[in-house]
């Protein structure tokens, strides 16, 4: 791909993202505000008062620490393994067992922490009144194990707290193979009165995580499908604004890059969700219609919970047996998801089969470039005969500086003599571009690309090269800091970007000249920090991309020659 036509793809790409954020975006958002506002005065007008603002105390205690001091019940399958406190029934201990911290003899991804902790990330449910009328349990209300005391695929646990007037909270806590909870709540009323409660539930975040990347090609923050369409929000959103939204079908939680917490409430139930901040990010759901528990009765509500590794393989097959409407879409496919995530399931399969994700992001680049390969063969002559005829360019240029309409008239007389269209090196670049950045999507948010190894020094193709030229790549005994590190595949990259400007035309204007001659070193220190599998990709395609120029750069002759 011409590195002009790459820039000028880019700012064309850019122009229609501000296009739309603002033509499109600031009005859905102005409306949404707007439902959102009416929603909240509803709810005020309902005059529930839940208890799920309570505030969280933040001791910042170890997370040892806090999971020692309450006694709790121990979560464990394939791939998750944890606890839940019996204070406050809370889950707020989950790792995951499959996916480490490290590449080489890491512990665990530790996703969920105790509230106490700084990075407190934990899960509530329960139920509430109308002005609290009725005593229910609290985030710190002490439960009772009836039964196994182990959560396990085989074994689900039954926890129990009695408000000592009359009313008995139970929760039967399933968990199966992989990721998903079903909690099933009871309330058993022995008093001599028809009780109203209204289930509820909360994930609350007590900060933004350290890892996060703020970066626009993924979302990180609050998520939900409501009513068949996508919200995602921001972090920043929630502190500016609480956000409200109304729904019969759906489902809500927040996601990480990797990772994500979900509910999905009991069908065909209307629900109110919030996305807020307050002494924590907290994202969750109320039934708006109370269950009634008439005397000697006992009301009963449904929710799932997912405490997720966002495996592609995992999450579509929950979304379809689960019957989860757009419940793949937690893992953020973007705008081009009818490219990105086939590409996913083909480098997925050549990933199976070579055995190496470094061969199959080769593998599916050279399928990419077979595939393209008469459109490029189409933008490259056109480009081989612009650089051809450069020499007779600049003579006419030099002949013609004082009449630019002469040297306009000559030109174009020029162009039709060599049937060429200054244009016509375009389009076959724009055709491209969706799976350019599918592509480049799909490698960025691939969990399945996490820890692993290409050939060589790269052991993690998720993480940046780790080699830097500054160092001489490890020859000198010295760790340069962070902004310091520019690997060999970005050198690499860098490299070829360069070559491929030099079978190009250069820029008649100087300025623009020295603008794009930069751009390869540029680009260079930009994604030196990026996952080396997007640098590896990146390179690869420049490599097979000057092939096919250099071959038709040296059959391209123009009559002028």
């Amino acid at each position: 791909m011409d590195n002009r036509n790459v820039f000028v793809a880019i700012a064309l790409s850019m122009s229609v993202l501000l296009f739309w954020g603002a033509f499109f975006e600031t009005p859905r958002k102005n409306a949404e505000q707007s439902t959102a506002q009416q929603a909240e005065q509803n709810s005020n007008q309902s005059s529930i008062a839940p208890t799920i603002n309570q505030p969280i105390i933040i001791k910042k205690v170890t997370r040892e620490e806090a999971i020692n001091k309450s006694k709790r019940i121990t979560i464990e399958n394939d791939n998750i393994i944890g606890s839940l406190s019996l204070e406050g029934a809370l889950i707020d201990d989950i790792s995951f067992k499959k996916h480490k911290q490290k590449v080489i003899g890491g512990e665990n991804t530790v996703f969920l922490y105790p509230s106490e902790t700084e990075n407190g990330f934990f899960i509530e449910t329960g139920w509430t009144s109308i002005g609290n009328k009725i005593k229910v349990p609290s985030n710190s209300s002490t439960w009772t194990v009836k039964g196994n005391n182990t959560l396990t695929e085989k074994s689900p646990v039954i926890i129990q707290w009695d408000n000592k007037e009359g009313i008995i909270f139970e929760k039967k806590i399933e968990l199966d193979d992989k990721y998903l909870f079903k909690i099933s709540q009871k309330v058993k009323n022995s008093t001599n009165s028809v009780v109203e409660l209204f289930p509820y539930a909360q994930m609350t975040r007590n900060k933004i995580p350290d890892d996060i990347q703020n970066f626009y090609i993924q979302h990180e923050g609050f998520i939900g499908v409501f009513d068949d369409e996508l919200k995602e929000d921001d972090y920043d959103d929630a502190k500016e604004k609480k956000i409200v939204r109304e729904s019969n079908e759906g489902w809500l939680g927040i996601t990480d890059k990797y990772w994500m917490t979900a509910f999905v409430p009991e069908s065909g139930k209307n629900f109110k969700s919030t996305f807020l901040y307050d002494e924590g990010f907290k994202a969750n759901y109320i039934i708006n219609k109370p269950t009634i528990i008439n005397q000697s009765s006992t009301g009963i509500n449904e929710l799932r919970l997912f405490v997720a590794a966002k495996e592609v393989e995992t999450i579509d097959g929950y979304a379809a047996d689960q019957n989860i409407n757009k419940f793949d879409l937690v893992i953020d496919w973007g705008w081009f998801y009818f490219f990105t995530k086939p590409l996913f399931f083909v480098i997925d399969y050549l990933f199976k089969i070579s055995g190496n994700f470094g061969t199959a992001i080769v593998l599916l680049t050279i399928a990419i470039r077979l595939i393209f390969f008469p459109l490029a063969n189409f933008s490259f002559r056109s480009m081989a005969k612009m650089k051809a005829v450069q020499p007779e360019m600049m003579r006419l240029k030099e002949l013609h500086k004082e009449d630019k309409v002469k040297l306009q008239q000559e030109m174009m007389a020029l162009y039709r003599k060599e049937k060429i269209n200054p244009a016509s090196g375009c389009l076959p670049v724009l055709i491209q571009i969706p799976f350019f950045f599918a592509i480049y999507k799909m490698l960025f948010i691939s969990l399945e690309m996490r820890h692993q190894p290409f050939f060589g020094w790269i052991k993690d193709l998720s993480a940046a090269d780790p080699t830097t030229i500054f160092n001489l790549f490890g020859l000198i005994p010295w760790d340069p800091p962070s902004f310091m590190i520019i690997g060999i595949w970005p050198i690499l990259m860098g490299a070829s970007m360069w070559v491929q400007q030099k079978l190009n035309p250069a820029p008649a204007d100087p300025i623009q000249a020295k603008i794009f001659a930069f751009f390869p070193l540029f680009l260079t220190i930009i994604l030196a920090s990026f996952p080396s599998g997007l640098v590896v990709y990146w390179t690869v395609n420049n490599i097979l991309t000057i092939a096919q120029q250099y071959v038709i750069v040296k059959q391209t002759t123009v009559k002028t020659n």
